[in-house]
């Protein structure tokens, strides 16, 4: 099963620790073959809208910057508990804020 794994922006500025904890977690799960892919997402981002033949394009930021998520991960794992465990164990190498993690089907 694939989830993916979204945390949402936070003012906090990470320090020395969490890169070399991050990057722990990231080279596990990528050694068992957990992780399929990982990424920041830049803050503003495009929203399209289609109503009709119309599609109507707007630039970004669109929430309050605690809103919009700042990364993501891909997982594969054999349960949705598995992928919460793998969330529990990202938010606390990150700290304080919010994850959220998401099923994605399809092939």
């Amino acid at each position: 099963m694939r989830f993916l794994m979204m945390s949402m922006a936070n003012d906090s500025q990470p320090d020395e620790r969490l890169f070399a904890e991050m990057a722990a977690f990231i080279d596990e799960m990528t050694a068992s073959g957990v992780l399929l892919a990982t990424g920041g997402l830049e803050p503003g981002g495009v929203r399209m809208t289609s109503i009709g033949d119309e599609v109507t394009v707007t630039d970004g930021p669109f929430t309050e910057s605690k809103e919009s998520v700042a990364g993501f991960a891909l997982i594969e794992v054999r349960t949705k508990e598995e992928a919460i465990e793998m969330g529990r164990r990202f938010r606390r190498i990150v700290g304080d804020g919010v994850s959220v993690i998401q099923q994605v089907f399809g092939p």
